[in-house]
């Protein structure tokens, strides 16, 4: 079979589980990876035969796809604000709202005085690293419970030459935080979806994506922003600002965790115009 007689199957096979819009565009991209084709290209080259390695590659590619393993799995690499990550079972796949968050975190620092930030829940370590690379004066200082993660943490930054100081710690047990300094910044995606919730996902996050980085219990599920308005009590500085992500159904309720006299809250919409986003300043400490 030639390239585009293989592109055609393999977007037909994907549409099986994923839209047409969605078969297409991970088409694309495992055509770019494994055999170096860009949609371009493959006119150009389409009516050639890929030789076994590459014909391999692509094969055991779908092979996977159809298993609903998220296409950044496959290739194990994702993009975040411009920059290249690894990423593989151990961490969350970046979003592009997350994105938006950490925008909204840099347009902050380059116009503030306060550069000492916190980051909860390292993941593959897109959102310090980006914050260190856009605001390379910033302290960045990024705390995470899985060890597997921070692996993956440490080797991004590293390729993205930033330096940010990866902790191994259980944010939620208040004794293992109370050594960390005081920081003018906060930001985090906590997990933030109850479990019950899980078979509304879609399958390749499902079964897939680190459960750890996704869910919280049924009962509980603002667990995450409680201990960080209470991490924020002692350790945040004067004027000092909190940017999260938060579940849409329930921004809401996780904006009012943040209230007080001397706080003013603002929830913020994603580019769907979805409620995603609870930014809360502080004029004083609380």
């Amino acid at each position: 079979m030639t390239f585009r007689e293989i592109h055609t199957n393999y977007s037909d096979r994907l549409k099986s589980i994923y839209s047409k819009g969605e078969a297409a565009a991970i088409t694309d991209i495992i055509f770019r990876f494994f055999a170096g084709l860009s949609g371009s290209e493959l006119i150009v080259k389409g009516h050639i035969i890929p030789d076994n390695n590459t014909l391999s590659g692509l094969e055991n590619s779908l092979a996977k796809l159809l298993q609903y393993i998220p296409v950044q799995y496959v290739t194990g690499e994702a993009w975040f604000c411009g920059l290249q990550f690894r990423v593989n079972k151990n961490v969350l796949i970046p979003r592009p709202e997350t994105e938006e968050l950490v925008q909204e975190a840099i347009h902050f620092l380059k116009g503030s005085t306060g550069k000492n930030v916190l980051e909860i829940g390292s993941g593959s370590g897109c959102i310090p690293i980006t914050i260190k690379k856009f605001v390379p004066v910033a302290q960045v200082v990024s705390v995470e419970l899985s060890r597997a993660a921070l692996d993956v943490a440490e080797e991004n930054a590293a390729a993205n030459k930033a330096d940010v100081d990866f902790r191994e710690m259980d944010f939620l047990k208040e004794k293992h935080r109370q050594d960390l300094p005081v920081f003018d910044v906060i930001i985090s995606n906590p997990p933030y979806i109850p479990e019950e919730e899980k078979n509304l996902l879609d399958k390749n996050v499902s079964l897939h994506e680190p459960g750890m980085a996704l869910f919280v219990p049924q009962n509980d599920p603002l667990v995450f922003y409680r201990e960080i308005y209470a991490f924020a009590k002692t350790h945040l500085k004067k004027n000092g600002i909190i940017f999260l992500e938060a579940d849409a159904n329930r921004a809401k309720q996780t904006a009012a965790i943040f209230s007080g006299k001397n706080i003013s809250t603002e929830i913020k919409k994603d580019m769907s115009g979805n409620e995603r986003f609870i930014i809360a300043r502080y004029s004083s400490e609380i």
